[in-house]
């Protein structure tokens, strides 16, 4: 805890400033229960273990070592840790009030030159072992297991919508029909939409703009359009892309319960999110964090 600013943001992903922030928020719901027996854990210590295993790919052997704590500490620290954040979702990750909608789209229409455009939507795959019960369904059509998360975010690159949980096989499609935004998404798009690939086509999807299909015999007005939406939807792919190269936890789950796989990622979403920022450039990519190969197209 005596590091200085850069290297702290090296070690743990997130500035001093946003330690404490997150520091506090624990404050309000963490239960101090104390029974005797060894001292309890304090809770800088614990945010940084917490913060450290998302931020790294490390082993609990590994994590116990570095923290001096036993490993049976560490898994305890880091559920309850899991646990708290994912109560705060909505702390986080909240969808946009009129105004700020009003705000995207004007944002969107000068990086894509496209109006009444509000945010961007994809699906992801995050990495994870064959599960014991249905482990086919998990089977992605790129060769690996994986569970989905699908993300809507603003051109700010922050996450204003996630779907946790759908097994790999499904389709986009099918994933957003499933999720909680769908069934009310007229009462939140109102007068906006939001720019999708392909896999979204559709008449069920009004509320998203695609582009054409490439058959061949686009004309050049048409070809200029799918540019546009390409220029725009890009923003959720990147945003992926930095999400995974910051939070390394999600970019491979071995060795972990499905139930826990859905509150590491969304802890990812909503660190994310505390630490967005533009213009932030990355140390290792500065043209872009790649997404690793697992774009879902």
């Amino acid at each position: 805890m005596q590091m200085d600013e850069h290297t702290f943001r090296r070690h743990l992903r997130v500035t001093w400033a946003q330690f404490d922030f997150l520091l506090q928020k624990l404050k309000q719901h963490i239960q101090k229960v104390h029974v005797g027996g060894r001292p309890e854990v304090p809770l800088h210590q614990k945010l940084a273990m917490f913060l450290w295993y998302i931020g790294n790919q490390n082993s609990f052997r590994e994590l116990s070592d570095k923290f001096n704590v036993s490993q049976s500490t560490a898994h305890h620290v880091i559920l309850e840790i899991l646990c708290i954040l994912c109560s705060q979702t909505s702390s986080f990750i909240s969808w946009p009030k009129e105004f700020e909608k009003a705000t995207s789209a004007a944002a969107f229409a000068r990086i894509c030159g496209i109006n009444d455009i509000m945010g961007a939507i994809d699906g992801c795959h995050i990495k994870i072992q064959r599960p014991i019960i249905r482990g086919g369904d998990y089977l992605n059509r790129k060769g690996f297991y994986s569970v989905l998360l699908q993300g809507i975010v603003n051109e700010k690159g922050k996450f204003e919508d996630i779907f946790v949980g759908p097994p790999g096989r499904v389709h986009d499609a099918r994933m957003l029909r499933s999720s909680t935004f769908y069934s009310t998404w007229e009462e939140k798009m109102g007068e906006y939409q939001l720019l999708g690939d392909s896999a979204y086509c559709g008449n069920a999807y009004p509320f998203v703009m695609t582009p054409k299909r490439d058959n061949g015999a686009l004309s050049a007005e048409e070809e200029a359009r799918n540019l546009q939406i390409s220029r725009g939807r890009v923003i959720v792919e990147q945003t992926f892309g930095r999400m995974k190269c910051r939070w390394r936890r999600v970019r491979d789950l071995q060795n972990t319960w499905l139930d826990i796989v859905v509150m590491i990622i969304a802890s990812a979403c909503i660190l994310h999110n505390l630490c967005a920022d533009p213009t932030d450039v990355c140390e290792q990519h500065p043209l872009g964090c790649p997404r690793r190969g697992d774009e879902n197209e």
